[in-house]
């Protein structure tokens, strides 16, 4: 089911990486497509019933983990994820990489913390490049007429 549901977003989807050009004109959703780098991100999403949601007003802060981020979740945790019946933990835990309201780089100060759409906080650090939780910020500041995102290299998870 992923496989194909992923296959079908990348036919749908294909689209070079961020190009130097990308448009405010396009939303989070949209924009997150043309990069081409976050198919797995968009299947959750879709299987979530949050693409209206991120396509919406906003606006939007959303730390984006990459597919190799969820590449490195444990074999199967993506496939479990992505089953009806655990529409509510996968909601849990995409609305956990989404701020709402648009955070761009220079509004971060070290040991802040942000409220999630989730409803927990992530944490700042910016001692050692820009860090989400555990996770690192490869690409700042792509902005989308909705808000904004900032990639990262790891899928953060919701305390329990």
């Amino acid at each position: 089911m992923l496989r194909s549901t992923i296959l079908a977003l990348s036919v749908a989807f294909a689209a070079p990486a961020f190009a130097d050009g990308h448009s405010m004109s396009k939303d989070i959703v949209d924009t997150a497509t043309e990069a081409g780098s976050f198919e797995t991100l968009l299947a959750a999403a879709q299987a979530a019933g949050l693409v209206e949601t991120l396509k919406s007003d906003g606006p939007f802060t959303v730390f984006a983990p990459t597919d190799e981020a969820f590449a490195a979740l444990p074999e199967g945790t993506v496939e479990d994820l992505l089953k009806p019946e655990n529409k509510d933990k996968l909601v849990d835990i995409l609305t956990y990489h989404v701020v709402a309201t648009k955070v761009m780089s220079t509004d971060l100060a070290d040991d802040m913390t942000a409220a999630t759409v989730e409803g927990a906080d992530i944490t700042i650090d910016l001692d050692n490049g820009v860090m989400v939780n555990d996770a690192t910020v490869t690409q700042a500041d792509i902005e989308a007429s909705n808000g904004v995102i900032h990639v990262i290299d790891k899928v953060i998870m919701p305390p329990m």
